[in-house]
């Protein structure tokens, strides 16, 4: 089922499907789904939450402006996914700002993959996500990531809580070239300065990370943290 956006507690909400008026007396209470996220759903789940055992990351949480972005690249081919591609083209500008408000704003109730880092790549993994290596030019993911990596509004998704297969997947596509539109082009200018082996010690250890301040609900709607 899917999650509602929050309001105020005083204030009142009309349910267009329903006809009638709801009022929040308690907890949380969420927008509905707009109708294009029923084709997002199948593959990022229902409450955006991501598919891990196909690698398909989460959306809920991510920065509202991010996701935009995201889709306009997608649908103009600075950043090739064929399946993305197909799905972007055919939104509007309008569409696309809805989708990416709706999936901001649903809280991140997912918890990190159940896994550990081997041996060899917890070390250099998180040197490389708390610290950086700046005598290779790369700086921390947290740096730009916020700290645990849970994103900072406008531009930087949140890293913890995605798999280490899609986020290697993601620096791979940064160092070809095939995903752009990074500011400044710094996405692609320090994945060309990972090794193969720096990347999957980075991605290994973030994977294994629990997104603690977004599981806990101490992230924004923007998605960065509070």
């Amino acid at each position: 089922m899917f999650q509602f956006r929050s309001v105020s507690l005083s204030r009142s909400l009309f349910w267009p499907a329903c006809g009638v008026i709801l009022t929040a007396t308690s907890g949380a209470v969420w927008a509905a789904p707009p109708p294009e996220a029923a084709s997002c759903a199948a593959c990022h789940g229902a409450q955006g939450e991501g598919m891990a055992a196909a690698h398909y990351p989460r959306l809920a949480g991510m920065p509202a402006d991010y996701l935009a972005e995201q889709l306009h690249l997608f649908a103009s081919g600075q950043r090739q996914n064929a399946i993305m591609s197909g799905m972007a083209k055919p939104l509007s500008a309008e569409q696309i700002k809805t989708l990416a408000d709706y999936y901001s704003g649903l809280p991140v109730t997912m918890a990190a993959p159940a896994q550990t880092v081997p041996a060899d790549l917890k070390s250099r993994g998180e040197q490389l996500a708390v610290y950086g290596d700046w005598k290779a030019g790369i700086p921390a993911c947290f740096r730009c990531h916020g700290p645990g990596g849970v994103g900072v509004a406008p531009a930087f998704p949140a890293l913890t809580g995605q798999t280490a297969t899609y986020l290697e997947q993601q620096i791979t596509a940064w160092k070809k070239g095939t995903r752009s539109g990074d500011p400044q082009g710094l996405m692609h200018t320090i994945a060309l300065r990972m090794s193969d082996a720096d990347t999957k010690a980075v991605t290994a250890w973030l994977a294994a990370q629990k997104p603690e301040a977004a599981v806990m609900g101490k992230t924004n709607q923007a998605g960065g943290a509070q």
